[in-house]
């Protein structure tokens, strides 16, 4: 049983890094991004090396995260998670914080050293203004290093979520090579919609705003093989 998450993303990049790996859309404001695994690998260790090198934080400190199912979520969780982080989603210490832009007064039930906050702009652009207390994690992350050497055993937690993961990927029948169409709003836990896929060894088409009638043209777009809608 995989007990390292760091890994468990390493090896599903690894036969093709250039293959399409997470691709998001939101049918709301008609965005769509498409991360290959190297390129979300990249947004991953910049990520991994804020917390290590800016923000001196150790294997086991807390992460809080207030952020929906999206590609940049994407890179923050494995990131936390390559650092050896816990992620924990309910208020409480952390030393550090990610939050939506949206969520700025829900952050505040939090006690954070850092407090980061996510646009989550279609195109990763900076913030203009950003309020009091909180740094733009676009800004602050695109500085850092493109590499991270994961620790070579996972955080405490790993074993657990990859666990869960993997029970979930048996129940949802995914498998390697799938393309895995879910809806955000439908699967909001990221052991749905980010690892289960992941240790399937399988690509995701995440969906917010999932607007039903494109489901079809989607689905024969995207090659999916797999709806979780």
């Amino acid at each position: 049983m995989a007990d390292n998450i760091a890994r468990v993303f390493a090896d599903a990049i690894a036969t093709d890094p250039t293959r399409p790996l997470l691709t998001w859309y939101d049918d709301a404001t008609g965005e769509r991004t498409e991360l290959s695994g190297a390129t979300l690998a990249n947004w991953v260790a910049k990520t991994a090396n804020l917390l290590v090198d800016e923000v001196a934080l150790a294997p086991g400190d807390p992460a809080g995260v207030l952020l929906p199912p999206h590609w940049q979520t994407a890179a923050v969780l494995l990131g936390c998670w390559s650092a050896k982080l816990t992620v924990v989603d309910t208020p409480g210490d952390v030393d550090v914080l990610f939050a939506a832009a949206g969520r700025v007064a829900e952050a505040g039930e939090w006690s954070a050293g850092e407090r980061y906050l996510l646009a989550l702009d279609p195109f990763a652009l900076p913030m203009r203004e950003v309020p009091p207390g909180f740094a733009d994690f676009v800004s602050a992350v695109r500085g850092h290093g493109d590499h991270f050497t994961p620790y070579p055993q996972g955080g405490e937690g790993d074993a657990e979520l990859l666990a869960r993961a993997t029970d979930r990927a048996a129940e949802l029948c995914l498998a390697a090579g799938d393309r895995v169409l879910v809806d955000a709003a439908r699967h909001p836990d990221p052991t749905d919609w980010l690892l289960a896929p992941l240790t399937a060894g399988a690509s995701i088409v995440l969906c917010g705003n999932l607007d039903q009638s494109r489901l079809d043209a989607r689905t024969a777009t995207e090659k999916v093989t797999r709806t979780l809608a």
